[in-house]
């Protein structure tokens, strides 16, 4: 169990640090989108639907603690992207 935490917790930071680009800590809206253009068709629409889902405090930014809430919140779709990346 723990090495599956621990393996959660790598994949978690791993994804946090592709969506990062600019290693800035946080993940912008076109951070986010350009990821997930990489990923297939996303529209512009979704990406805000997406940021206003996880920017919680709506600074126009994810911070990794706003990721993490969301990832642990979400955690098979968590998995399933660690897959992709």
């Amino acid at each position: 169990m723990a090495d599956d935490d621990a393996q959660e917790q790598a994949d978690r930071e791993r994804i946090f640090k592709r969506f990062d680009l600019n290693g800035d800590g946080q993940i912008s809206a076109a951070e986010l989108g350009d990821c997930l253009k990489a990923l297939g068709s996303v529209s512009p629409d979704e990406v805000k639907y997406m940021m206003d889902e996880i920017d919680t405090d709506g600074d126009g930014f994810i911070s990794y603690q706003e990721y993490l809430d969301f990832a642990l919140a979400n955690r098979g779709l968590i998995k399933d992207v660690a897959k992709i990346f």
